[in-house]
């Protein structure tokens, strides 16, 4: 290796590449805040901005909006993030080809490990390094993707509403004084600030869905099987799913089919006329706030004047739901297996309302356990039977929009709020099926989400069909 090659090299570890790799001065920003990959990478391809300039704009983002008390990023990886974006760079000046996410800005929830960082999953007496990356991390670099930093959210992601006492909580990019949602608070904030073009978080019970929801973002849950969990941080092994948060159906797509090894398509256009789709006349249209029903009711006469057939209906499976939830259901016995040690050692240092969750775990015996997977396993087959006939159930995403941060102050409300805003999307992880938010907000109201659950294993259909819904909700709002 010569001298220079060996400068060279040393100057991707570095990140320093020479000012002409960073936004220069008086060049206007890369809008990152509505920006879809499909454009960034578009931009990229035709030299309209490099890999080092999008990671300089989140990052000047990120100096701008982010709350050093109420952190969306509880840590940065700018030093290696530079180094990545100048790496795709010097491969694109030689003509070397690129991964399909090469030099796209990606923020990851912190319970996926990545090499010599702490996986502290919202707490603050974690502290033990990753020795390598979570496998869907190694997908994300294989590809090109630039990683800018673990993101903040609900201590061990037992909670909807995204609040940490350690860390702070990310306010609502959207709505100033509310919540960002839970429990991947600061990883829908980091993208609805422009702090990274994606991110990637974990749905137990809708965590990648509710922040979505609130945030005005677009995001997927997919079949639990389709995406590894190797080296992310467990709460429940039965319902736990991993999922993209983007600005469009495309983008989570794309994150999806890299996490899932497989190759992205783009998908053909699909025409909604004779769609058919089930709006639950049970369980998932109770006690919606008056601004979530109307943004839903909308929604649904959008879809059926483009020729979707709605078909409301009760929807018997849901209503055996409850059941499976019982003293805090898999997820309590499933994450007081994780922590139930911890709990001895440092139960002082955990966020008291997370602990109390954690501790109805010791209450459900191993015959309880084993009677909750028996009663899923027949819900998981009767829902799939049901829905066979449909193509998804339409539901709102939350049946309120985001709260205040001062309505969460009491115990009681906390506890009330949070479960209802759990309930929708959870639907969809106690049946095993994937699910999908789009915004359906007007202009000037406060965001909401129309939700589409369709059936396990049809992934890659449900994004198809979520794509064109998408189309039509756009076009509706000009």
């Amino acid at each position: 290796m010569c001298e220079n090659d060996a400068s060279f090299y040393q100057s991707l570890l570095s990140g320093d590449t020479g000012g002409d790799m960073k936004t220069q001065p008086g060049q206007p920003p890369i809008e990152l805040t509505e920006t879809t990959l499909s454009s960034l990478l578009a931009g990229l391809h035709q030299n309209k901005w490099r890999a080092s300039q999008l990671l300089e704009q989140c990052l000047s983002n990120a100096d701008h909006h982010d709350d050093p008390a109420n952190q969306v990023y509880t840590a940065r990886f700018d030093r290696t993030a530079r180094a990545e974006a100048a790496a795709v760079d010097a491969l694109q000046k030689g003509g070397v080809p690129l991964g399909e996410l090469a030099g796209v800005p990606i923020a990851l929830k912190v319970l996926f490990d990545v090499a010599g960082e702490v996986t502290h999953s919202g707490s603050k007496w974690w502290d033990k390094q990753a020795q390598s990356d979570a496998l869907i991390v190694s997908r994300l670099r294989r590809a090109g993707a630039v990683i800018t930093g673990h993101t903040n959210m609900t201590e061990f992601a037992y909670s909807g509403l995204g609040l940490n006492p350690h860390y702070g909580t990310p306010a609502n990019p959207l709505a100033p004084g509310r919540i960002s949602g839970g429990s991947s608070s600061g990883a829908a904030a980091a993208v609805a600030h422009g702090m990274a073009a994606a991110a990637i978080g974990s749905d137990t019970g809708g965590s990648v869905r509710i922040p979505a929801a609130f945030c005005g973002l677009v995001g997927f849950k997919p079949s639990q099987q389709r995406i590894p969990r190797d080296g992310v941080f467990p709460l429940s092994q039965s319902l736990d799913s991993i999922g993209p948060i983007a600005h469009s159906v495309e983008c989570c797509a794309r994150l999806d089919a890299v996490m899932a090894g497989e190759p992205w398509q783009k998908a053909a256009p699909i025409d909604l006329r004779g769609r058919r789709f089930v709006v639950p006349a049970n369980y998932m249209l109770d006690d919606l706030s008056p601004g979530v029903a109307e943004a839903f009711a909308s929604s649904l006469r959008t879809l059926r004047d483009n020729g979707a057939q709605i078909v409301e209906t009760q929807v018997p499976v849901l209503d055996t739901l409850p059941e499976l939830m019982e003293n805090g259901g898999l997820s309590a016995a499933e994450s007081y297996h994780v922590h139930r040690h911890w709990l001895q050692q440092h139960g002082e240092e955990y966020d008291p309302r997370v602990r109390q969750r954690l501790e109805r775990g010791a209450g459900i015996s191993a015959a309880d356990y084993l009677e909750l997977l028996q009663r899923r396993a027949a819900r998981k087959k009767q829902a799939d039977q049901w829905l066979s006939a449909y193509d998804g159930i339409l539901a709102p995403t939350v049946p309120v929009e985001p709260p205040l941060l001062a309505e969460l102050e009491s115990d009681a409300e906390y506890g009330r709020l949070n479960m209802l805003v759990l309930r929708n999307p959870t639907v969809a992880n106690l049946l095993d099926l994937c699910a999908i938010t789009l915004p359906n907000h007007q202009d000037g109201a406060l965001p909401s989400g129309l939700m589409l659950i369709g059936r396990n294993g049809l992934d890659s259909s449900v994004l198809g069909i979520a794509q064109a819904v998408e189309n039509v909700l756009i076009r509706s709002t000009y």
